[in-house]
């Protein structure tokens, strides 16, 4: 496999830093990458040097004569903000997440030169499922089933490799003739099918039904790392609060949020912690500006630095000692799950913004292991556990 002859070609649409790249390992190779930010695209040579299958473009810009031969697999991570929660409800139609039809634009038109990608990868924020009281969700499906294509939504949330907790829509699509016997099931498995996608595939026409497909993955073992396992005893990049700012932390905190703390006090070791600021609504409607702490050995999900409430602080308690500070760049590269040789941008926050928009490496990396490579090379994954499997007539209750 060292020869890139023989690896498996993808192509990877809004590719950011490359964490797709990094995640499908050794046994692929990029032959196009996109993107239109500069500085992410910096980022992406730097990371893949040369860095010369990347086109710094707008995907619209694209023709199918941009598309090297060979692909086995198409990702498109395409701009999830209109179909997050903050996204208006704009949905496919938004300026950002409406870029998708750039991307589905060249999809389609490798299909009527004859050349479809036999594997087509769509990711994005679980929030795309019931976006548009789901018919941006069903938008998607009908695109690839009507190219011929079955389609198998998963949530993985990322939790289950590094102390992140980061549920992301995963919609893989397969032209039929490749689908390999194992690799599917006839009922959806609770931790990759959760009750939002039940509910969502109960609402879709038969004509999807009929066109989905349940993937079949194995389930993970048990995550070893903890959050305080990937601080930085000297982080680069940001500095300690002061206790007046670790103070105002505290003052910010609800009397569930001061429990927390007096909890991790009381445990006699070293806790580590994270928090966002949110505002919240108090008993009589009035908007309050909270400090909301977790205490679980998993951060809350890392977000482009666009604002200073998704500026995610670490609080460090030991006893009556309590630090605070903003999460470093190079944390949040390992809860990512980036080598330490992974290459950042030197600003802060266009550090986050390439990691919020980023990939987990680690799921990659597991959907490449047991589903992609064995569709993209028709060899099935050795799976040891038997999943347990929801049934589904009892769908229609949940």
């Amino acid at each position: 496999m060292n020869n890139d002859g023989r690896k498996l070609g993808f192509y990877d649409f809004f590719a950011g830093g490359g964490m797709a790249n990094i995640g499908l390992g050794s046994r692929w190779r990029c032959l196009l990458a996109n993107d239109y930010d500069a500085k992410k695209a910096a980022a992406y040579r730097i990371n893949f040097p040369p860095g010369h299958e990347l086109i710094e473009r707008d995907v619209f810009e694209l023709t199918t004569h941009d598309l090297p031969s060979g692909a086995k697999l198409a990702w498109a991570s395409f701009p999830c903000q209109d179909l997050s929660l903050a996204g208006k409800g704009r949905g496919l139609n938004g300026h950002r997440s409406g870029s998708f039809w750039g991307f589905w634009r060249l999809m389609t038109g490798l299909l009527s030169e004859g050349r479809p990608l036999p594997i087509i990868v769509l990711e994005n924020v679980t929030g795309t499922i019931s976006a548009n009281k789901g018919e941006d969700f069903r938008t998607l499906l009908e695109a690839l089933i009507s190219a011929g294509y079955r389609a198998g939504p998963l949530v993985i949330n990322a939790h289950h490799f590094v102390p992140q907790s980061r549920p992301r829509l995963f919609i893989v699509a397969v032209r039929d003739s490749i689908i390999t016997e194992g690799l599917t099931a006839s009922l959806p498995h609770t931790l990759w099918h959760p009750k939002v996608l039940q509910r969502a595939y109960l609402q879709l026409p038969q004509s999807i039904q009929r066109a989905w497909v349940w993937w079949r993955l194995p389930i993970p073992d048990a995550r070893a790392q903890q959050l305080i396992d990937i601080l930085e005893e000297n982080p680069t990049g940001v500095k300690w609060h002061s206790p007046e700012q670790t103070q105002r932390l505290l003052d910010l905190m609800d009397d569930n949020n001061r429990a927390k703390v007096q909890w991790a006090q009381q445990q006699h070791r070293r806790i580590a912690g994270t928090i966002y600021k949110r505002i919240r609504k108090d008993k009589s409607g009035r908007r309050h500006q909270r400090a909301e702490l977790r205490l679980d050995g998993v951060s809350g999900c890392l977000r482009t630095a666009r604002g200073g409430s998704s500026r995610q602080i670490v609080m460090i308690i030991e006893g009556e000692r309590i630090r605070s500070r903003l999460i470093s760049p190079r944390e949040g590269a390992r809860l990512m799950g980036l080598p330490d040789s992974y290459k950042l941008p030197e600003k802060y926050n266009e550090a986050f913004n390439l990691l919020g928009d980023g990939l987990a490496v680690p799921v990659i990396s597991w959907l490449e292991r047991f589903l992609l490579r064995p569709l993209a090379s028709n060899e099935l994954p050795l799976i040891e556990q038997q999943p347990s499997f929801l049934n589904l007539s009892a769908m229609p209750s949940l």
